[in-house]
């Protein structure tokens, strides 16, 4: 069974629990950051335990440990776990804690790191692409990984209605970020993402890293009638990769195709996990 760690103790995932009038729960206030290993290692967690600490002072948010110290109880929660799986997801979130009156943050927040075996998407998301929809909806403080997923759930179940895997948000005539990805776009040898009202993601980043010399990157907005004249697209997210999208509601990209620059891209970025995970 799963270790998970709650609050200085390392529990039973099942045993693992919060207090039912903990702001997380009564008022979605909280923070998180997700990765995941390579080699049963974590990928790049000094980046994304900084984030975590980003986000959290972006909401008015208490974190109760620092960097170092969170580095080491992530490590020590794998280390727990690692007789159950090569690969796992990492999870920390940091909720709002108990407050006297319901809404007002004490700064005791509650510090949770669960750790889990890695669920790999299909195969055929790789090899053929995937569908995506586009919907009128942005996060809430985008900049922050908030715990406030509301936009998000109703997004997907849109788009699960219309035989996509993942939505693309757009406001105010610019396309934004996918519900729990970023978006890549190709214009010839150029590789665009937004980047105004979108998560920094980790993944983004790397990609950002590694495919920078060998295109030209451009991280700026994206308005939507440029969108629809991309030759090609991606997504990227810690679990997912990078996965290529082959249509976006009605529109096929690349006739329908995994594009050649995606695939070069996927390559590098396989190529620098195969990398970390040999170190």
């Amino acid at each position: 069974m799963a270790i998970y760690y709650v609050n200085g103790a390392f529990v039973e995932a099942e045993q693992a629990v919060l207090p039912v009038n903990d702001l997380a729960v009564l008022r979605g206030f909280g923070a998180f950051d997700y990765l995941r290993t390579y080699g049963g290692k974590p990928f790049r967690l000094p980046l994304n335990i900084e984030r975590l600490q980003r986000s959290a002072a972006m909401i008015g948010l208490c974190v109760p440990y620092s960097a170092e110290e969170l580095q080491a109880i992530v490590l020590e929660t794998l280390r727990r776990n690692a007789h159950l799986a090569d690969e796992f997801t990492i999870r920390l979130v940091v909720t709002g804690g108990v407050s006297p009156d319901n809404i007002t943050p004490t700064g005791k927040s509650t510090l949770i790191v669960m750790v889990t075996p890695l669920q790999s998407p299909p195969s055929w998301w790789y090899s053929e692409g995937i569908k995506a929809i586009t919907c009128d909806l942005a996060r809430l403080y985008p900049e922050a990984k908030s715990i406030n997923y509301i936009p998000a759930i109703i997004a997907q179940r849109m788009a699960r209605e219309q035989g996509a895997v993942e939505a693309i948000y757009v406001q105010d005539g610019y396309v934004l970020e996918g519900t729990t990805t970023n978006l890549f776009a190709f214009y010839g040898n150029t590789l665009v993402t937004p980047t105004a009202g979108v998560l920094a993601g980790i993944t983004r980043r790397t990609v950002m890293e590694l495919a920078q010399s060998h295109y030209r990157v451009e991280a700026r907005d994206l308005p939507v009638a440029e969108f629809w004249q991309a030759d090609e697209l991606f997504i990227t997210a810690a679990n997912k990769q990078v996965v290529p999208v082959k249509q976006v509601d009605d529109r096929l990209f690349n006739g329908g195709r995994v594009g050649e620059r995606t695939r070069h891209v996927m390559e590098l970025f396989r190529e620098e996990t195969e990398r970390v995970a040999r170190a």
